[in-house]
C-alpha cells in the first residue's frame, strides 16, 4: 500500500509528470537515536525514498523498516526488527501530505516550511507537523528535518525489563537531496 502511495503522487502518467514541479529521492539518510539512561542507541538508513511536488506542495516518503544499521550488536538489530517495529508485519513506514506555507517554489533560496500529514509506523498513522529546511537551488532540493516520536502514540511498547535501556521518545533527523524528474 505504501508503495502505491508513492506511486500516485510520482507515476500518475508521463504527460501529468512533465507538467509539474517533481522532485524525487531514492537516497535521503534517516538516523534515528534513542537516549535512554542506561543505553545510547542509534541506528540510520540511507534507503528513504520519496517524491515532492512543489506545484502541488504535497510530498510522501516510504522507508523499509528493516534497511535501519549501526546497532550497538547485532542482537539489539534483531531486536529492533522482530520486538519493536516488527517489520515482518510492518515493512514500511511512510508520511504523506501536504507543505503547509504557500511559498513560490520557482525561486531558488532557503525554505523553513512545515509539512503536515499522515505519519505511518508500526501500522499505527498520526497526523503529524514536521519542521523542515528545503534549500532548492536549481533542480535540486536539500532537505534536512529533526523531529521526535513517542513510542507509545504508534503501540510501540517497551518491556519492563528493557525500561531503562530503550528511550520512550526517539529523535529522528533526515538529511538528503532529492533531484527534479526530467522534462
Amino acid at each position: 500500500m505504501q508503495l502505491l502511495l508513492l506511486g500516485q503522487i510520482v507515476l500518475i502518467n508521463q504527460h501529468q509528470i512533465q507538467a509539474q514541479d517533481i522532485y524525487l529521492t531514492k537516497d535521503c539518510r534517516v538516523e534515528f537515536v534513542s537516549d535512554a539512561p542506561l543505553e545510547l542507541i542509534r541506528a540510520s538508513s540511507d534507503k528513504l525514498n520519496g517524491a515532492i511536488d512543489l506545484e502541488k506542495r504535497t510530498f510522501a516518503f516510504s522507508i523499509p523498516n528493516n534497511s535501519f544499521k549501526g546497532f550497538n550488536s547485532p542482537l539489539q538489530q534483531e531486536h529492533f526488527y522482530e520486538n519493536y517495529i516488527e517489520s515482518h508485519e510492518y515493512p514500511t513506514s511512510t508520511y504523506e501530505g501536504k507543505i503547509i506555507e504557500d511559498y513560490d517554489f520557482q525561486k531558488d533560496g532557503e525554505y523553513e516550511v512545515r509539512a503536515k500529514g499522515k505519519f505511518n509506523i508500526h501500522g499505527v498513522s498520526k497526523e503529524r507537523i514536521i519542521k523542515a529546511k528545503l534549500l532548492k537551488k536549481g533542480n535540486e532540493i536539500k532537505l534536512k528535518a529533526n523531529f521526535s516520536i513517542p513510542l507509545e502514540e504508534h503501540n510501540i511498547h517497551i518491556p519492563r525489563i528493557v525500561y531503562q535501556k530503550i528511550a520512550e521518545v526517539i529523535d529522528v533527523s533526515i538529511e538528503g537531496k532529492l533531484k527534479k524528474t526530467e522534462q
